[in-house]
This record gives C-alpha cells, structure tokens and sequence, in this order.
C-alpha cells in the first residue's frame, strides 16, 4: 500500500528551521518526494551530530567533582540550540503562573503533559471559596481544594451520545473549550466525560461490537493499567486480542509482523476490528507514524487513537487534520496535590456511534461545580437534585468526600515481545497516578467565578482554562522545539554518566527506547546500574 504524498511528508515535518514544513498547508507545486525525504533526513542527522558534539564531547563524568558548573553547561546548551532563545516566553509564563514550581528547588521528572489551570488561577478559586466556608470542622487545606468535583452516572454509553444534550452550563462550557484546543469538530463528533483514561476504554469496550468485529489490536510498547483494562474487558467481550512486537532494547515496532496484523488477506470489506494506537509513547517518548492509522483504516478496521501521551497543540499538526480517528481518549487532570481530581474525554465520530451497542457502565461523570462541593447540610445525601438546592438556599459549606480519579499501581510487566515475555531489567509500566498527569493542570484551570457585577439569580460565571490559553498562546512550533532541545540534552547529558571503573566503562544510567532523536517525545525510560553492573531498584531512585 502506497500512502498518498501528504501523509508521506506528515511525519518529515520539522520545526527546526531546516526542513519544508507541511503543517500550514500544501504548496500548489510539491517537489520531487525522494528530494524532501533527503533534506528531512539531513536535518535530523544534523540535529543528532550538533546535540552529540556541543556537549563536552569525547567526555565521561565518573564523580560529582568532575561534572561542569551550571553556568558553563547552560552556556554550550544556548550555543548548541540558539533556538532555545526564543522560547523565554514559556519562562515568563512559568514564572508569573507556575512560580510554585521554583519554590522547592526539586525538578519534576514525572509529568511529560499539560494542565487545564495555572497554579495562580488555583490561588484565585481558593480565596474565592474560603470566605464562605461556615463548618463548624476546620476548613480543608488549600490543595485539596478542587475546581470541580465529579459525580459518576450509570448510563447507556451510546443513549448518552444519542442523546445525552450538552448537560449543565459548566459541561457545555468546558466540553467546547476542550474541543478546540484537540481542533476536534463538534459537527464530527461527540464527547462524554469519564472518570479516568482507564474508565473511557472500559467504556468503549463494553460498547464496541466485538462479537461481529472480533480483532483488538494494540501498539504500546509499555503495559498500563488503562491498557490492561481495555485487553481484559474486550477479551471478555469475545474479542481477539493482538499487540504489536518490538526490539530490545530500543523499542522500535516491529513493522513487518504489525503490517501482517494489520493488512487484510482477502478483499473483504467487512470491519475487522478495533486498532489501538498511540502516536507516542508516554514512557519511553518513541513516536510513531501516522501511516499506521491510514493504513488500518484502508484495510477495514475502526482506529482508537490514545491521545493522552501527545504533546501540546499535536492535534493541530497536518496529519491528525487528515486522518479522523473513530474513536478518541485524553484526560484532563490537576497535577499538584495531595489529592488530585479530574476526568478522561471519550470522543466518538457521530457516523461511528450507530455501531455501538447498548452497555450499561458507571464510567461516565458529570463535572460538579467547587462551590457546590461545599454547600450541603449535614444531612444530606449528596444527590445532583440536592446540590442545586443547597447552592439555591445557600446552606453552609461542608466538604463532600471526592472520588479520585487515578489508579493504583500496576504489575510491572517487559514488552520484549508483545505482552508474554517477561524481562526483570526493564521495569517498564505506568502508572496513571503518576503519567495520566498529561492533562491535569488544564483542568484544575478550567472553572473561575464569574464577573463581579452579574449577580442574576442564575449566578452567570465565566469558565477559564487558562492553561490552555497559555498552550495555545505559545504554539505548536515553540512548545515542540523547547521540549525537543531539552529532551535531547538530557538523554545526551546521562549518558556520559560513568562509573570510575575505566577497564569496563560501566554506565550509570540504561537508557530504554530512543535516545537523541529529532522527532522523539518528551518522556524518558532508563534504569540506574552500581558500579558492580547491576540494577539500582527503581523505588530507591525515586
């Protein structure tokens, strides 16, 4: 199969500067695709050797006494990427909203994605809600105050996409804003909230026909809970299940054996099945093409595409514009907290819902407004109908016990070859405690109280997803090339950790997946080995 020209330059594109960029449309006159393939070839090379050969090349660190000063290293970061530069707005941003983040001096190594507010915007809806709080127990402490709560419904997943409205005022309001930050239409398709990434895949598979479309074929190169519970519930289902293979330890796919799984051996064009696929990684940051999703679609299956591991404003690059997926998952969650809250988003395209069947789940949630949270008298029972006449009547704030929406841990699990093979040196998982923090800030940014001025009975509010307007702010090109300079640089810089044993050139640090990479994600697998080869326990790391 041959992919159309379009779709060939898809995964060319590059924000370095240096490469014929198909993101803002396609020029009247395309040149010869053998020429752009060279030159896109030539700038990811270059982009390689330059991160290489900047940093103290032909350089080992064996001790902490022999690492280079900060200013100095900084100094060879700015002249390996002058790029870099440009970027400052992203520290102005961070400085004035997310100042939180300099407080401890600690780095954050465990949150590869983007939040729906800003650490200011929280401070803001806190002093908001204190003021009114009239329990006779003491207040709760100023994280665990939430933007929203979520309420789980037991409902029909294709009755609610049927038919389901735009729900309250606060649900239509954030549904839009989420849609346009995706660039995903609402004339195409339907949204529901769940309550987690792993409850939107349950949902799917309660709701997808698996007995007369019987193949679920995954591409992950990790295992998750998220993607233990779509396998568990679509094998319940009837469905037959088949994951992509890859190498060790660089975790590249396996195209020949996925191209067989995927490719119809006969010219039938009855669905297949259901396709699984991420575009990248959130564990190892391996990013893969998106002719796997045209080509699934070419021969007969329905695409699912995890959208929870892609980088900011990545729905808007030129190839997601082109290939629809049928069904699409990200999650929305507050990163910073004792207690964190948030939900997934299921989208399905409107021509696909027919095919659904009726499932009966409690996966779905309505959001719930914070102040609402708070406004019941002690007797109360919680319901949706008592929360509107509490906040009516303006009863006294007393907390309501929040649903959290992440997971516990998960088995730790090798992905050597599919999902069988154990290998105890890799350690690769994920957690969505830990990883589903993709969309957290952006939904803790997503509620702010209304105008002063409008004091109608129905208490007009404005919703604000200020992290999403800082995205969105700074651009596709600008997040992609900050995030591609300083992924590259780390990976660059641990690797030339070493032990003092000069006669075995023992590393420090084992890198799993790609290493320096122009087109690689943000997320990063490694495990840390002593000075006798053998593997320090994650856990101790952490």
């Amino acid at each position: 199969m041959q992919p159309p020209p379009c779709l060939k330059e898809v995964t060319q594109v590059c924000f370095h500067g240096c490469c014929p960029s198909q993101l803002l449309g396609l020029p009247e006159e395309q040149p010869p695709i053998s020429k752009s393939r060279s030159t896109s070839s030539t700038c990811r090379r270059n982009f390689a050797v330059k991160t290489t050969s900047s940093f103290f090349p032909n350089t080992q660190f064996t001790d902490h006494e022999s690492l280079p000063l900060l200013q100095e290293s900084l100094s060879q970061f700015k002249n390996a990427y002058p790029q870099y530069l440009e970027t400052i707005q992203v520290d102005q941003i961070r400085a004035q909203e997310y100042y939180h983040l300099s407080l401890s001096n600690h780095i954050c190594l465990d949150y590869i994605g983007i939040g729906l507010f800003s650490h200011t915007q929280f401070q803001n809806q806190h002093s908001s809600i204190l003021p009114i709080a009239s329990c006779s127990s003491p207040p709760p402490e100023y994280s665990e105050f939430p933007f929203f709560g979520i309420s789980h419904k037991s409902v029909n997943l294709k009755s609610q996409l049927l038919h389901g409205g735009q729900g309250s005022e606060l649900e239509s309001t954030i549904k839009k804003k989420i849609m346009n930050f995706l660039n995903i239409s609402e004339n195409d398709y339907c949204m529901v909230f769940t309550a987690n990434r792993s409850s939107a895949f349950e949902l799917l598979a309660k709701s997808y026909p698996f007995q007369a479309n019987r193949k679920l074929l995954t591409v992950y190169d990790y295992e998750s809970e998220a993607v233990e519970t779509m396998i568990n519930s679509s094998e319940k289902r009837g469905a037959r299940v088949m994951s992509a293979e890859f190498t060790w330890p660089r975790l590249r796919i396996h195209s020949g054996k996925l191209k067989k799984m995927i490719v119809r051996k006969r010219k039938k064009k009855k669905i297949r099945g259901l396709f699984m696929f991420p575009l990248q990684s959130r564990v190892t940051g391996a990013s893969y093409s998106y002719q796997w999703m045209s080509m699934a679609q070419e021969n007969g299956w329905h695409v699912l595409l995890d959208a929870c591991a892609l980088g900011p404003k990545d729905m808007n690059s030129f190839g997601l514009s082109l290939i629809r997926p049928d069904f699409l998952v990200c999650s929305f969650y507050k990163v910073f907290g004792e207690n964190p809250t948030g939900f997934g988003c299921l989208f399905v395209k409107k021509s696909t819902v027919p095919v659904l069947e009726a499932s009966t789940s409690m996966g779905i949630v309505s959001l719930v407004p914070a102040k609402k949270l708070f406004c019941l008298p002690e007797d109360s029972s919680g319901t949706d109908t008592e929360l509107e006449q509490a906040s009516r009547l303006g009863n006294p704030i007393c907390e309501l016990p929040i649903t959290s929406s992440f997971s516990g841990p998960i088995s730790v699990q090798s992905i050597q070859n599919g999902r069988s093979e154990h290998v105890d040196a890799t350690q690769m998982h994920e957690s969505e405690a830990t990883t589903e923090h993709q969309g957290t800030e952006h939904s803790s940014q997503l509620v702010q109280q209304g105008k002063k001025g409008k004091h109608n009975r129905n208490c007009s509010s404005e919703i604000e997803c200020r992290g999403l307007d800082h995205v969105d702010s700074l651009g596709l090109i600008l997040i992609s090339n900050r995030s591609r300079f300083l992924i590259n640089w780390l990976i660059n810089a641990l690797m030339k950790l070493q032990h003092p044993n000069a006669d075995e050139r023992i590393r420090l640090v084992r890198i799993y997946g790609p290493r320096i990479k122009f087109d690689r994600g943000p997320a990063l697998a490694f495990n840390v080995y002593d000075w006798k080869g053998e593997r320090v326990e994650p856990t101790l790391v952490q």
